[in-house]
């Protein structure tokens, strides 16, 4: 299944598990792979709050290497750390309770057990565990919670894999992986985007085999055009999606860190946070990936247009982009905002 976009895995993975069991088919082993950057994406949630009230079997591995935005670390009003609340939650998990080996897990393992087993081992899981839960906020979802794990650490990595995979029980779990990206490439942990999506590249130096243009691209000539308007207007504000850096609010953002609000991987929210500062009087600029604002669209027409709210829509990457794919190709814009009262559109000759 392809997760073109972010934040879909764990309803695709619900889905086919909802499927295997009306089907009656005798395997049911789903595993959603979602990163603590695309987990702060609203659709995730749902998902959860689906699956734990539901009660399907699936697997959710979430990775988590600290990477929310690309890249992480720039500058904005929640400061230099990833744009995310939840990642601040696991990043205290780790810093409470130690990794995970196979052993703790082993006696952890009694809750995915028939309940009459359960009774046997309850105490000594609640040792093995703590009384309070390193996972509570999953665990409140419904999801058995399993971490931190190392994930680089492979001789513990496959056998809890392969008891979970082997459970009777029907709960959805949620296994928590502590990684870091670019793991065992130097240029790439140094990187930082950590040479997240690149094209050929030198596998000793990191150093991308690609022609260097000699003009200024759009991104950097709106980027600074925007510094120059808000130089002169402090009502001027910048807003992100987790795209500092493809979008011009990195640079932004040096300059006007408290006017630059990066909301993480959360289009819809970051269309309608716009609105919202567009009603007390601020001048909203919300720069997207144009195929990123398709997940934005009813806010842009309730929330915006029917409002005639004056929020400004930066697309970025609109057209044929390349080494990204057909996910990521800017081709739908001019069409679905086309359709959209009082929305004026413009494109640079």
């Amino acid at each position: 299944f392809g997760a073109g976009h972010s934040s879909t895995s764990i309803s695709a993975a619900q889905g086919m598990s909802v499927a295997k069991s009306m089907l009656n088919k005798k395997k049911n082993n789903c595993i959603a792979v979602i990163g603590d950057g695309a987990i702060t994406g609203g659709m995730a949630y749902e998902a959860m709050n689906s699956a734990g009230y539901l009660k399907n079997r699936m697997i959710v591995i979430l990775n988590d290497n600290g990477q929310v935005s690309l890249p992480t670390g720039t500058q904005s009003a929640g400061g230099v750390v990833p744009a995310s609340q939840l990642s601040a939650y696991t990043s205290n998990l780790l810093v409470s309770k130690p990794f995970q080996d196979f052993r703790d897990f082993a006696k952890s393992f009694n809750k995915l057990l028939p309940e009459e087993v359960q009774g046997l081992n309850k105490r000594i899981d609640e040792y093995a565990r703590g009384i309070v839960s390193g996972g509570t906020f999953f665990e409140e979802l419904g999801f058995y919670y399993v971490g931190p794990v190392d994930g680089h650490d492979l001789e513990n990595m496959v056998p809890i894999l392969e008891k979970l995979r082997d459970s009777p029980s029907n709960k959805p779990v949620l296994l928590h992986l502590k990684t870091v990206k670019g793991y065992g490439s130097p240029p790439a942990e140094a990187a930082s985007d950590r040479m997240h999506g690149v094209g050929k590249f030198n596998l000793g130096t990191g150093v991308q085999m690609k022609t260097k243009s000699i003009a200024p691209s759009l991104t950097s000539i709106f980027a600074n055009a925007l510094i120059d308007a808000a130089i002169e207007d402090r009502s001027i504000v910048g807003i992100t999606a987790a795209m500092p850096g493809g979008t011009g609010m990195d640079i932004f953002g040096r300059r006007f860190p408290k006017r630059t609000f990066d909301v993480g991987i959360a289009e819809q929210h970051a269309v309608t946070m716009g609105a919202g500062m567009a009603c007390e009087g601020l001048k909203p600029f919300v720069c997207i990936y144009s195929t990123f604002l398709q997940r934005g669209y009813d806010q842009v027409v309730h929330d915006v247009a029917i409002q005639n709210l004056p929020v400004r829509l930066i697309l970025d990457r609109a057209g044929l982009v390349g080494n990204d794919g057909p996910t990521h190709h800017g081709v739908y814009d001019l069409a679905y905002l086309g359709t959209i009262p009082r929305m004026t559109i413009m494109a640079p000759s």
